[in-house]
């Protein structure tokens, strides 16, 4: 049975480096492309920027590869990853070799609650002078980000939280989360996110697998990005029971958009998860491979040091599966 993935461009330079995407998953496997839209322009056209029809296809697909959206970020991807029930969001920080990273030896995956916290949506304006936002934290939720842990990382993980300030949300994810793995018998560090923040930059090498609430998750990695090289090298995955959603961390980038310069690096990683995920471990691991290659000896884009172009970088890659 051949596999449907679904997609979604978005905006800037979405419509770059997702395109470079689809041409290594073409290279290493026999899948069936389904293109759907999202995003600013559709917003423009059509006066939504998630079309019914896209999300549903995203639902029913086995998998969804999903480049960017600009102003309308917010309305696309959070529906997105609610579409695929996705209640964990895997993002790598690894500096290659090659890659001008200020901190080389980091290596470090976060594992992101992907469906409440800051997230959730309840916000309100009560007057011209207070707004207030509603953070949402249940023990189900942690739990089970907690049980993915502790079988990506059985070997033991960080758990990044602000329990000594947000006593009853971040204390309930901090005891949701230790009382899982200590079922599972596996280990747990705990460490306050903004010591986390500290420590990262300083000593990178002492944190592996970190599980984080989800404004932390979505900030910490960030973090991490600058210690190797940039938002350009950052893949993630949004998983869910039955499917899954693909995206490089990076967003638009209104500044080069169009002129065929984009780094594809982050999606065309975030592309080997996703072969990882459908079941195809080789294929996953030999374009993470083709891509380490790419970036070690090149061609690289200009955000790297270099004056290639995305097809270039792209061809190289294909070359290398070869």
């Amino acid at each position: 049975m051949t596999e449907e993935i679904v997609v979604v461009e978005g905006d800037g330079i979405g419509k770059e480096v997702v395109p470079a995407a689809v041409t290594v998953l073409d290279a290493v496997g026999d899948f069936e492309f389904v293109e759907a839209e999202a995003g600013d322009a559709v917003r423009e056209e059509t006066g939504e920027a998630l079309p019914q029809e896209t999300y549903d296809l995203v639902a029913d697909a086995d998998a969804t590869l999903f480049g960017a959206a600009g102003e309308t970020a917010a309305d696309v991807i959070l529906p997105l990853r609610e579409a695929v029930d996705s209640f964990v969001n895997v993002r790598p920080a690894k500096a290659y070799p090659g890659v001008d990273a200020l901190r080389p030896e980091t290596d470090v995956v976060f594992l992101r609650e992907n469906t409440e916290g800051v997230y959730s949506g309840h916000e309100d304006r009560l007057s011209e002078d207070l707004s207030t936002l509603t953070r949402v934290v249940t023990t189900s939720a942690s739990e089970r980000l907690a049980e993915f842990a502790c079988d990506y990382a059985p070997e033991g993980f960080h758990v990044a939280h602000k329990a000594n300030v947000m006593r009853e949300t971040d204390g309930r994810f901090r005891d949701s989360v230790v009382a899982v793995a200590e079922e599972n018998g596996v280990d747990t560090d705990e460490v306050l996110m903004d010591a986390f923040a500290t420590h990262v930059c300083l000593n990178p090498e002492q944190f592996d697998v970190v599980v984080c609430p989800n404004l932390a998750g979505d900030v910490l990695s960030d973090l991490a990005a600058g210690l190797v090289g940039g938002l350009g090298l950052l893949p993630s995955a949004n998983i869910g029971p039955d499917n899954a959603l693909f995206e490089p961390v990076h967003g638009t980038a209104p500044d080069i958009a169009g002129e065929g310069v984009a780094n594809p690096s982050a999606t065309i990683l975030s592309a080997a998860m996703l072969l990882e995920h459908l079941g195809y471990e080789e294929e996953g691991a030999a374009v993470r491979d083709a891509v380490e290659a790419t970036l070690e000896n090149g061609p690289r884009t200009a955000d790297l040091g270099g004056d290639a172009s995305t097809e270039d970088v792209t061809a190289a890659i294909v070359d290398r599966l070869d």
